[in-house]
């Protein structure tokens, strides 16, 4: 087998090709990726569901908008907390994924976490790719892998999200963020 280098903590973008409808114009980002697979969540698929609505007390930690996000269609019935830690050590109940960002054990008291939480996203469900997966996805170009930034997580406009972060780029992946949304009416 060959040996995997690292994408935990970077984003992937899907490409305007990518058919999958689960990750229509989705921006993932990457909490693990190891020969053993990757999973991540979607940054910019809300829903309508309020975050106290279904883990209570933990609303007000949470970022705008304040609704849980589809985290990718895998164990959609499971919650997972991202949360960037601003500082180098991070409070019990957090761990470290990527620079500042971390995931957030939802067990833990969310009053131990409130002094030190920069920000918090509540995801239902994750995508997920078994071992080389992922790489033959890259491989057939369905996604752009970017550099994550702390404030990707907390974006208070997630369906901007996808054209912002292509639009950040130094390449020609920059001119990717004009693509039409139905390119057929060009």
């Amino acid at each position: 087998m060959t040996e995997v280098s690292s994408l935990t903590g970077r984003l992937l973008v899907a490409t305007p090709a990518l058919a999958d409808p689960n990750f229509d114009r989705a921006v993932v980002l990457l909490l693990d990726h190891d020969d053993g697979g990757s999973l991540g969540v979607v940054l910019n698929q809300p829903t309508p569901v309020e975050v106290g609505s279904v883990l209570g007390g933990w609303e007000s930690l949470a970022g705008e908008p304040g609704v849980v996000f589809r985290g990718g269609p895998v164990s959609l019935d499971s919650a997972l907390g991202v949360a960037v830690i601003p500082g180098s050590s991070g409070p019990l109940g957090w761990r470290r994924v990527y620079g500042a960002i971390g995931l957030v054990d939802l067990e833990t008291p969310p009053e131990l976490l409130i002094a030190a939480l920069g920000s918090l996203r509540i995801f239902a469900g994750y995508a997920g790719w078994g071992p080389g997966q992922l790489e033959g996805e890259l491989k057939d170009g369905a996604w752009y892998v970017v550099d994550s930034e702390p404030g990707d997580v907390s974006s208070p406009r997630p369906e901007s999200l996808w054209r912002a972060v292509l639009r950040r780029q130094r390449s020609s992946l920059a001119m990717i963020a004009t693509y039409p949304d139905d390119p057929s009416l060009n």
